[in-house]
């Protein structure tokens, strides 16, 4: 019975490794941008595609892989990208392998997942049934497979009970499955966020996955965290003798992101995002530190008006609706910046 079970499973694979060997490939070229959508934050959008799109963005019909170590921001990252797909009356699916998604964490990023579009998927293969199996609603927007994250899939062989003693399946699963779906994603113009963890071998950095997920990205950002973002407050102390006491506290990091590669625009750009607790990612706070910081002021530039102090600066944005006036000048400065850096060469001698 085994050996009647193992033929008819090799005869399946001789038929699907034929399909797809057989299918016509198309030449290597570089993603059409006309709808984006956006990460949260308007320097990630512009290292994306500044130069494809005014105030650029993350287009649909791609693979991305969002990687880096733990509590680096990938999560906020994938989440903006639903709400931003929300926003433009996209659908969005999200598989959590982890099962870590909560409703206050969709409250704070403004996504709304039905209980259809959320699944925890086990295993590789599971993940990819999933994705094509999805008919979103929306066919004129940018629909959203978030997947959160690709380290946490398994497989087949090893939740069986001999386990994945090589640990080389799952690479295989991946590939294979990247393989059957890279048309289908291009095709519907939908947008497959991924996220994966950053693993140390003797080789350096590696995501775990295999070789399949880098090849098929079109987009791959990698993600660290490099500071804390700090604010400190005041206390008066109660009693005869009143006492004030500074008292300081994290509310949020600051990560670096690098474009490591990109088929959409210029790869290795770098940005810098800030996410703050129960807030998400602080486009304010990001858009005020750079302008400052790329035109040597001394205060931070909040339109008509300087300040000195960060959160001064972003009450005054908020409160008087200027998040509009201050992106766009944010965009002006960084194409200004990049125009700077183009070369007029002549047309390439053929012979």
């Amino acid at each position: 019975m085994k050996l009647k079970r193992r033929k008819k499973s090799s005869k399946q694979l001789a038929e699907e490794v034929k399909k797809v060997t057989t299918s016509p490939i198309e030449k290597s070229k570089k993603v059409e941008v006309k709808k984006v959508i956006s990460t949260g934050s308007t320097l990630l959008d512009l290292a994306i595609s500044g130069n494809r799109i005014r105030g650029g963005g993350v287009p649909g019909g791609i693979i991305i892989e969002v990687f880096g170590p733990p509590g680096s921001g990938k999560t906020a990252i994938l989440a903006e990208l639903c709400a931003s797909a929300q926003f433009k009356k996209g659908d969005v699916k999200f598989l959590d392998p982890e099962g870590r998604l909560d409703q206050e964490y969709c409250r704070i990023y403004g996504m709304n997942i039905p209980k259809e579009n959320y699944k925890r998927p086990d295993t590789v293969t599971e993940m990819f049934d999933l994705i094509k199996k999805w008919k979103p609603k929306a066919d004129k927007s940018i629909n959203v497979i978030a997947a959160d994250s690709l380290a946490a899939l398994s497989t087949e062989l090893e939740l069986g009970e001999k386990g994945d003693k090589m640990g080389m399946r799952r690479g295989k699963e991946f590939s294979e499955g990247l393989r059957k779906t890279c048309r289908l994603i291009a095709n519907n113009n939908w947008l497959i966020a991924c996220s994966n963890q950053l693993r140390e071998s003797q080789y350096g950095e590696v995501t775990p996955g295999g070789k399949g997920i880098p090849f098929y990205s079109s987009l791959r950002i990698r993600i660290q965290e490099i500071d804390k973002v700090r604010i400190s407050k005041k206390i008066v102390e109660k009693g005869e003798e009143r006492k004030e006491v500074k008292v300081g506290k994290v509310i949020g990091i600051e990560s670096h992101c690098v474009i490591k590669k990109s088929t959409v625009d210029d790869p290795f750009r770098e940005a810098p995002i800030y996410i703050v607790f129960r807030i998400g990612i602080d486009d304010i706070r990001g858009n005020l530190q750079w302008y400052k910081d790329m035109t040597g002021d001394t205060t931070y530039d909040c339109i008509d008006k300087g300040y000195s102090r960060m959160n001064d600066g972003i009450r005054y944005i908020e409160s008087n609706e200027l998040q509009d006036e201050l992106r766009e000048r944010v965009i002006d400065l960084w194409e200004e910046i990049e125009n700077k850096f183009l070369m007029n060469r002549s047309p390439k001698k053929r012979w």
